[in-house]
């Protein structure tokens, strides 16, 4: 089969495509899936350069966010049939097998092999590439926001980081509900596809202070009245954002977390957190019922997920770049 693999950790370009990549079988409790369309993630560049403390078996086959229909069936598989379309929910949540895409093989190949546990039923009017989309990226946003979070109709929310994966889930997530979204990214176009998204400010972080921003369009928080600022700032980010976005939430606010992309130990400033009752909520990846909420979203016509780009897996490498060098807009999908 054609698949994306490495044979060891390493830098840029250090994916090899292959033509003749042995078909999976399926064990007893497995499927092998055909795969239709693996989008990537952060994650994905973590396990291609190699993390401390995660073993990855060699050759690796990457890819956690992939959807297609099953090829084929294992020994005691029940309740699923040849040519289901399905979903993979990277998580073992029932046992040691860990996560597929970095200890198992994942979506950048033909076919995968995957536990029944695994799979997650699309509905019918989802397509391969959205189902694709979910689980890392909207499955954390979803949780992050709704579950964790619980944003609020009239909200002002100030999105870091809004033109990738989580952020765009989290501009589209926070418009559905119902709130006035501020959102900052790096360029004019990513800043105007914003816009075009429904965001009703945008701010350009590398060149303008998005707290002084927020002081001169909402005012300062006052520590003792409910005002000023905003209601809730998502800030995945961390590094030299952090404090910052302690500094324009007004009181009893909400700064929602699911990761430190710039830096997990910035300096910290604690006076605004016990001065003006700020909430910092952290929310870690996703659970299964929000998965099947956002299948449910996207049958309805509700949520539609954004992707910047098609590629044939044998781009795999120039998908990763895009991915490493902040070119994506959303989500880029690689199509075996």
């Amino acid at each position: 089969m054609k698949a994306a693999v490495i044979y060891e950790h390493g830098g840029p370009g250090s994916i090899q495509y292959k033509t003749d990549f042995p078909d999976p079988a399926p064990a007893a409790g497995e499927v092998v899936v055909r795969v239709r369309a693996t989008t990537l993630n952060y994650h994905d560049i973590f396990t291609r350069r190699g993390m401390p403390g995660i073993k990855v078996p060699m050759p690796c086959i990457m890819g956690l966010d992939f959807a297609g229909e099953i090829a084929a069936l294992g020994a005691g598989v029940q309740g699923w049939k040849a040519g289901d379309r399905v979903m993979i929910d990277p998580v073992d949540r029932v046992g040691p097998g860990g996560l597929i895409g970095e200890v198992r093989p994942g979506g950048l190949a033909e076919y995968c092999a995957v536990p029944v546990a695994h799979l997650v039923r699309m509905p019918d009017g989802v397509s391969y590439e959205d189902a694709a989309c979910l689980p890392v990226a909207y499955g954390t946003a979803i949780r992050m926001m709704y579950t964790i979070g619980q944003i609020q109709p009239k909200d002002k929310i100030l999105i870091l980081g809004a033109s990738g994966g989580v952020g765009t889930c989290c501009v589209l997530l926070s418009k559905l509900a119902g709130a006035e979204v501020i959102a900052c990214a790096s360029s004019p176009a990513k800043l105007e596809r914003l816009r075009q998204m429904g965001a009703d400010h945008v701010i350009d972080y590398t060149k303008e202070d998005f707290a002084k921003w927020i002081y001169a369009k909402f005012t300062k928080p006052h520590r003792r009245k409910f005002e000023g600022g905003v209601d809730v700032v998502v800030n995945f980010t961390g590094g030299d954002t952090w404090v910052p976005s302690l500094k324009v939430v007004h009181r009893r606010g909400k700064v929602l977390t699911c990761g430190a992309t710039a830096g997990f130990d910035p300096k910290e400033d604690l006076r605004y957190i016990w001065s003006f009752e700020l909430q910092v909520l952290g929310s870690n990846s996703f659970m299964r019922e929000d998965l099947v909420k956002l299948l449910e979203l996207i049958q309805q016509g509700k949520l539609k997920p954004i992707i910047d780009k098609e590629l044939p897996l044998v781009e795999a490498n120039e998908a990763f770049r895009l991915i490493e060098e902040r070119e994506i807009f959303g989500k880029v999908v690689l199509k075996p």
